[in-house]
């Protein structure tokens, strides 16, 4: 059996899908082919359980004719949009389609009415190839490091070794999503081990002024590591702090204590840190107070209600005292 998985972004999200991949290859025996955007090759290509990863730049039409010859026996669209729709419509193979639960979202956002399965959407991910009696293995998620981009730290700073450090995953897409710089170096500055700042090269700036303005213990990673090199980072760290972003599910897929923050959107949309059956090692950190939240399902470039308690309010030392704690 030939079957080709679809989800085009993001880092997160691509992590999220590693059980689908992981269950029909070693449940199956299928030949499993993955089509994403060509900056998320790097995650599928050292994944044992994708025999052949197909990408794009601009548009799906540039790899049409090779997925054609392919001749799938099954579409698993876990991306479900348009662009999804008009290609399983031009390669006419059987294909089964992610319920997104996008009115239900829409109505928890829009007038605070709950509708939501109390459901992690790798299940519901996992329930889109329930017609090939495909279960979910109870063995969470999984992210490969080639061992040529493992992180040795101490290339990086002889203050770090493997378990004596925090990891703060500091960016995420939408500005509603982070806590305030100060806020950031207010947790950095009460912390008593190392703390390694972690980001793509859009929070580079943002992590220098951190690293001189919180202590000499802070080092600034952003924008200076692979994605392969920054999970390597992660796994190798004491705990991990982050916001609702893609380094997130990879420390879960390392199995790491997370402490993940959360401002404009909620665990409750079903993209909180994802264990082994019987693991938990995440602490949440939110503001449930606020009838304002949640304000979007992706967040924001800033409050829509000028205030930003979501995560202005959040306790420092709560956060500190949840990384510190055994």
């Amino acid at each position: 059996m030939k079957i080709l998985l679809l989800r085009f972004s993001s880092i997160g999200d691509i992590v999220l899908t590693t059980p689908v991949a992981r269950c029909l290859k070693q449940q199956l025996g299928a030949e499993v082919h993955y089509l994403t955007k060509e900056p998320f090759v790097p995650i599928l290509m050292p994944n044992p359980n994708v025999d052949r990863v197909f990408s794009f730049k601009k548009a799906v039409t540039e790899v049409l004719s090779l997925l054609r010859a392919e001749r799938y026996d099954w579409i698993i669209d876990l991306h479900h949009n348009l662009r999804t729709l008009r290609l399983k419509w031009a390669l006419g193979r059987p294909a089964r389609s992610f319920n997104k639960l996008n009115f239900e979202k829409w109505l928890l956002v829009n007038t605070g009415i709950d509708r939501l399965p109390d459901v992690h959407i790798v299940h519901r991910y996992l329930d889109t190839a329930r017609h090939l009696d495909v279960k979910y293995d109870g063995r969470g998620l999984d992210y490969f490091i080639p061992p040529d981009e493992e992180l040795h730290l101490p290339d990086v700073s002889l203050v770090l070794s493997s378990g004596n450090y925090f990891g703060f995953v500091i960016g995420a897409t939408h500005a509603t999503k982070r806590l305030p710089v100060d806020k950031i170096m207010a947790v950095c500055r009460n912390l008593h081990r190392p703390v390694v700042l972690l980001g793509g090269g859009a929070e580079a700036e943002t992590g220098d002024y951190i690293a001189r303005n919180a202590g000499g213990h802070v080092i600034n990673l952003c924008g200076k590591l692979s994605l392969h090199q920054s999970a390597s980072a992660v796994r190798q760290a004491a705990a991990i702090a982050t916001h609702d972003t893609g380094l997130m599910h990879v420390a879960a897929a390392f199995s790491k204590k997370i402490i993940s923050i959360w401002g404009s959107t909620v665990p409750k949309f079903g993209m909180y840190p994802f264990y082994p059956d019987g693991e938990n090692h995440n602490i949440t950190i939110e503001n449930t107070g606020l009838k304002c939240r949640p304000c979007t399902k992706i967040g924001y470039a800033r409050c829509p209600k000028n205030h930003f308690h979501c995560m202005n309010a959040l306790d420092i030392a709560q956060i500190c005292s949840a990384l510190e704690s055994r």
